[in-house]
């Protein structure tokens, strides 16, 4: 092993140590990229060790975070979080609800299924994790107690729902996958489309299933109501404006009418217009919107730069030939490789966040996947249908990472709202289940590539 070597090993291991000490992210990854380009040129003056790296190296930086703020993809960054900001202001997901409360009402876990489809519209309105989490429970868990719901179905149920938003499109995860790989954003919108509902639709028959094997975790409330025709409009007067808005939205998208940067703005002002129309619309919201939108996209985009700088100086030590020899070279086959991937974001999904996956460690697997030769054939409207299967391989695994402690951003939303009885370990035991469930939604698209790849390849005809 050489000098090289060991510098990116070591760059790795700081930047995992330091994340416990509690400085922000983005400070640790600027910080390490700078500390070890002067250890490299301190090396490369004195002892000749260190080679391709000195403290110039830096300098490149500025060029590449001009690249970044001339991305116009990267600016459907803050109008889908201000679209997802909005309609948690606009009084939407109270009228949902309260709609579908009703609907479900007469199904044991009927509470559970309603706060599991309600999770499913908020992610493909909102995408923002801890709004829908806290939305979720705020609303559904004083319900679900007074029912008698068992806490850790009632727990799971909520944090599993609540961050569907980061696979359903339009996902900001997504966007930053998309600009980080050089890869269409509609593309992988579409290929997120079926993952993100079978996931949702597994979760709705895990409580079914789990209402009917233990009744008294799940019970029927004594004065529900039988379904008729006016709970029936009900729930379609509440839904119709969201699914409208989603439509226009991500329809725009996929029939290419509109490019995702434009798409966001559309549903930027739709939400707004929501609001509104439900009366939740003052300058107050708006100021606490934009507030909101503006410490969402600041804290990401601290990410983007102190990452930029991190990668830099990882890849002018070679780290990025090093991670593709050593995973190349493992005797496992293609598939093989890929599992042993995926396990490595899961694991490291109980410690860092999506964003730092997604920025530091995605950019180095591409080529390793683009050179293993997988047979995914039949797409050819598609660019690279390989690195788009992947990448919602490596969606639906950090789909994981909200969940599991001890970093699991999802719970401590969570945690935060719930009556001071209701301990982080019930949480824990809740979201077990749920966690296993989106790893057997991860082998299906393992097995199943069509899941992902269907949508895109067929999109335009």
């Amino acid at each position: 092993m050489d000098a090289n070597e060991i510098m990116v090993i070591a760059m790795f291991l700081s930047f995992i140590a330091l994340l416990f000490t509690g400085i922000p992210v983005a400070w640790v990854l600027g910080g390490i990229g700078i500390i070890f380009a002067f250890i490299g040129q301190f090396s490369d003056t004195y002892f000749d060790t260190i080679t391709g790296l000195d403290y110039t190296t830096l300098g490149l930086v500025v060029n590449r975070l001009w690249k970044i703020m001339d991305n116009w993809i990267l600016v459907a960054l803050p109008m889908f979080i201000f679209m997802g900001i909005m309609l948690d202001k606009s009084g939407v997901a109270e009228k949902l609800m309260h709609s579908m409360q009703e609907l479900f009402g007469r199904v044991r876990g009927g509470l559970a299924v309603t706060v599991t489809a309600i999770g499913i519209i908020l992610a493909a309105s909102t995408g923002i994790i801890g709004a829908s989490v806290v939305l979720l429970a705020v609303m559904s868990l004083p319900s679900m107690t007074k029912q008698g719901y068992a806490m850790p179905l009632a727990l799971g149920t909520i944090a599993s729902a609540g961050t569907l938003g980061i696979l359903i499109p339009p996902s900001i995860m997504l966007v930053i996958m998309a600009d980080q790989l050089g890869l269409s954003v509609g593309d992988l919108f579409m290929g997120a489309v079926f993952p993100g509902l079978m996931l949702g639709a597994m979760y709705i028959v895990y409580i079914l299933i789990y209402g009917l094997v233990k009744p008294e975790a799940a019970p029927v409330p004594v004065d529900a109501k039988p379904v008729d025709l006016t709970i029936v409009l009900n729930v379609l007067k509440a839904v119709l404006p969201t699914v409208l808005l989603i439509f226009v939205v991500l329809g725009s998208i996929f029939g290419g009418f509109a490019t995702p940067t434009e798409a966001s703005g559309v549903g930027a002002l739709g939400a707004t217009l929501l609001a509104i129309y439900n009366r939740k619309f003052n300058f107050t919201v708006l100021k606490e919107v934009m507030g909101g939108t503006l410490n969402t996209t600041a804290y990401i985009f601290a990410i983007f730069i102190g990452a930029t700088c991190f990668a830099l100086v990882l890849r002018e030590l070679g780290g990025d030939e090093l991670i593709e020899s050593f995973l190349t070279g493992l005797p496992f086959g293609p598939y093989g490789i890929i599992f042993f991937i995926l396990g490595v974001i899961f694991l490291l999904g109980f410690f860092l966040d999506w964003i730092e996956i997604t920025l530091i460690i995605l950019p180095l697997l591409a080529p390793v996947i683009s050179a293993l030769g997988l047979e995914i054939n039949g797409y050819g409207v598609v660019d690279n249908p390989q690195l788009v299967w992947f990448v919602m391989l490596v969606a639906m695994t950090l789909q994981t990472s909200f969940l599991t402690p001890p970093v699991g951003f999802a719970l401590f939303y969570l945690k935060g709202v719930c009556p001071p009885n209701v301990k982080l370990t019930d949480i824990y035991k809740g979201v077990i289940p749920f966690i296993a469930l989106q790893l057997v939604a991860l082998l299906i698209l393992v097995f199943w590539p069509q899941l992902v790849l269907w949508l895109p390849a067929n999109a335009y005809g």
